[in-house]
């Protein structure tokens, strides 16, 4: 039997002897040939159309030798044939904010068929396109509910959090519909070939621990613990949400994202995770080569003592040259966790080891999410 690829072994909790690495956003507006396509067909188009989907998908793969494809899509993706209008301009705008209990009462919970059956489509071609493990994703039911209440994109979405005190119950009914639907859309995923998922929930920093454990803690964990008997890795980000990590701990993630405001090492310690990603600051590919390598050397020696997904803190930012990701790439391929961590290089100690790999299935606002739109593989 030949050994699982290299992001499967570190996701499922393995202390590999390098860290795997695919980047958020890794498909996307700072490549040529995704400039070029965009050219020709519009985002909805790309995302609607697998053969398109799929193209744009393997991109950065072929392009950089990564070790894993994220699906080209969008967090709203699942969210129309729920009964919502949604237009971009550029990020996503609804004509009828969800702001009452009959608002949440309208919105319909489609069957799994209905929902994005175009993202089976592309899934299922991955799997026989893709060199390497690919990734479905969906946006948590408290990031969707931001965006259906606040009606766009925003900096610190003060109508959804007054919404949250205001109208607990209709928060709490629209949660409940969104965690259905998120079910159903990643088991599609899972179904049609997706080998991990990840629940991006970007705005979860913007609640205290308190508000997140009243209403985006019980959604989340609700949504692993029904995608375990799948046996996949599944994954959990949340931006700007160092303060929540006690709490994030609860969630039964096999892997947690780190953002760059948090040293891996100390995350490791208040997460207990696993596996952790991250969590190189995006920004760090637009300055000089020794100053990338410098940080992310850092980055692959916090996460020294467990196991390690190589990642951005959050997306590959639009004006990143591909040469400065091409020079990440090697970086990571060329550091040797296990002699780094020989010679007394950082880290904590972590539960997992080589030896013993994990079984998968046990058991103020962010400054850089994207205010203006979902967030995609873009």
């Amino acid at each position: 039997m030949s050994e699982a690829p290299l992001f499967l072994r570190a996701a499922r909790g393995e202390n590999t002897e390098r860290a795997p690495i695919w980047l958020m956003r890794q498909a996307g507006r700072y490549l040529p040939e995704y400039r070029a396509l965009k050219a020709r067909h519009s985002f909805w188009e790309m995302v609607r159309t697998p053969e398109l989907a799929v193209q744009v998908t393997l991109q950065p793969v072929t392009r950089f030798g990564l070790d894993a494809a994220i699906l080209f899509s969008d967090i709203m993706t699942p969210l129309p044939p729920m009964g919502v209008r949604i237009e971009f301009d550029p990020g996503p705008v609804l004509a009828e904010p969800l702001r009452d209990e009959a608002a949440v009462a309208a919105l319909r919970v489609p069957d799994a068929g209905e929902l994005a059956p175009f993202v089976a489509d592309a899934l299922r071609l991955l799997r026989d396109a893709s060199p390497v493990p690919v990734i479905g994703f969906a946006g948590a039911p408290l990031t969707l509910a931001a965006y259906l209440v606040e009606g766009s994109g925003s900096k610190d979405f003060a109508v959804f959090r007054g919404f949250l005190r205001a109208r607990p119950a209709a928060a709490h009914a629209l949660l409940e519909k969104l965690t259905e639907v998120t079910l159903r859309y990643l088991q599609v995923q899972l179904e049609a070939g997706a080998e991990a998922v990840q629940l991006f929930d970007s705005w979860a920093g913007l609640l205290s621990e308190d508000g997140y454990r009243a209403f985006g803690l019980p959604y989340a964990r609700r949504v692993m613990a029904a995608l375990a008997p799948f046996g996949a890795p599944r994954v959990y980000l949340a931006v700007g949400a160092g303060h929540l990590h006690r709490a994030i701990g609860e969630i039964g993630a096999d892997v947690v994202s780190i953002d760059w405001r948090r040293p891996l090492s100390g995350a490791r310690r208040e997460l207990g995770a696993p596996c952790l990603q991250g969590n190189l600051d995006p920004a760090a590919l637009l300055g000089p080569p020794e100053a990338l390598r410098r940080e992310a050397e850092a980055v692959l020696r916090q996460g020294l003592g467990g196991a390690h997904v190589f990642n951005l803190g959050h997306g590959v930012l639009p004006q990143t040259e591909p040469d400065a990701l091409a020079r990440l790439v090697d970086i990571v391929r060329g550091f040797d966790r296990r002699a780094e961590a020989g010679a007394g290089g950082g880290g904590s100690s972590g539960r997992a080891s080589a030896s013993e790999p994990r079984a998968s299935g046990a058991g103020a606002a962010p400054a850089t999410a994207a205010p203006g739109r979902g967030e995609s593989a873009r």
